[in-house]
C-alpha cells in the first residue's frame, strides 16, 4: 500500500530519497486503534503529531447541550496539528471514525526533521495551508450555502480528497461515514440530512448506499454545490 503521508507530501513538491527515508523512519512507530477511539481530547495537553496511515478520523467539539459539531474529516495521509504544541491545551477532540493505523511523531523529532529537510517543511506548510482552506470552505458552507448545496459541496470535497490518495475506484468511493456523522459535520439533524440525500439521489447526482458513495453525475453535483476546487489545489476527476 505504501505510505500515503509521504505520497501526499510528494504531491506538494519534489522530495529526494533522503527526505522520503526520513519521513519513513518518523512514521515507523504506529498503533492500531478501533473505531470511535479518542486520540486526544479537548482540554488535554497537546501531544505528538498524529499521522493517519490507514482509516478515517475527525475533529469535533461538544456543546454544553451535548450536541456535537464535526469540524474536519481526516483521511489516510493527513497530519494532525503541526503547531498545536505551542498552545497550553487542546480546544477540540480528535477521534477515529473507523479502525485506523496512526503514527506519532514527537514534537522535538518533528522540529529536527523539518530543520534538516527544508523540502519536507515546505510540503508540510502547504498541507497546512490547504487544511486552512478547507476550514474556510466549511465556514462558508455553514454560513451561506443552502442545505442541499452544503451537502453536495462536502461530497465533492470528500470525493476529490479521496481520489487524490487512490481511494476511488470506478467513480465509487467507500465512504465510512454514517448519516449521523455527516449530519454532525453539516449542522443538520439526521432526518434533515436524509431528506437532502434523497433529493440529490432524485436529481441523479449521487448514489449513497451502505457506506458506498457514487457520484453518478459529477457535473450536476458540482453545479448544485457551486463547487470550485481551487482551495484543494487539485482537479476533480471521476474515474
Amino acid at each position: 500500500m505504501g505510505n500515503r503521508f509521504i505520497d501526499k507530501l510528494k504531491s506538494y513538491g519534489v522530495l529526494d530519497t533522503a527526505d522520503a527515508s526520513a519521513l519513513e523512519a518518523a512514521t515507523a512507530r504506529s498503533q492500531d486503534y478501533g473505531a470511535k477511539a479518542d486520540l486526544i481530547r479537548e482540554g488535554d495537553r497537546p501531544g505528538p503529531v498524529f499521522v493517519i496511515l490507514e482509516g478515517w478520523a475527525c475533529r469535533y467539539k461538544v456543546l454544553p447541550s451535548g450536541t456535537r459539531q464535526v469540524t474536519a474529516f481526516l483521511m489516510p495521509g493527513d497530519c494532525c496539528d503541526l503547531h498545536v504544541g505551542l498552545l497550553a491545551e487542546m480546544d477540540h477532540t480528535i477521534q477515529t471514525i473507523t479502525q485506523a493505523k496512526i503514527a506519532t511523531i514527537g514534537r522535538e523529532e518533528m522540529d529536527r526533521l523539518m530543520d534538516a529537510h527544508p523540502k519536507v517543511a515546505r510540503a508540510m506548510y502547504i498541507a497546512q495551508l490547504i487544511d486552512e482552506g478547507i476550514m474556510r470552505a466549511w465556514i462558508t458552507s455553514m454560513g451561506r450555502r443552502t442545505s442541499i448545496e452544503r451537502a453536495a459541496h462536502l461530497i465533492c470535497e470528500l470525493y476529490l480528497r479521496a481520489a487524490n490518495i487512490g481511494l476511488v475506484s470506478n467513480a465509487e468511493l467507500i465512504l465510512p461515514l454514517s448519516q449521523l456523522v455527516l449530519a454532525d459535520a453539516l449542522g443538520m439533524t439526521p432526518v434533515h440530512l436524509n431528506r437532502v440525500l434523497k433529493e440529490l439521489k432524485l436529481q441523479a447526482a449521487v448514489s449513497l448506499q451502505r457506506g458506498k458513495l457514487m457520484i453518478t453525475d459529477p457535473a450536476k453535483l458540482m453545479r448544485i454545490a457551486g463547487f470550485d476546487e481551487n482551495y484543494l489545489h487539485r482537479r476533480l476527476r471521476v474515474a
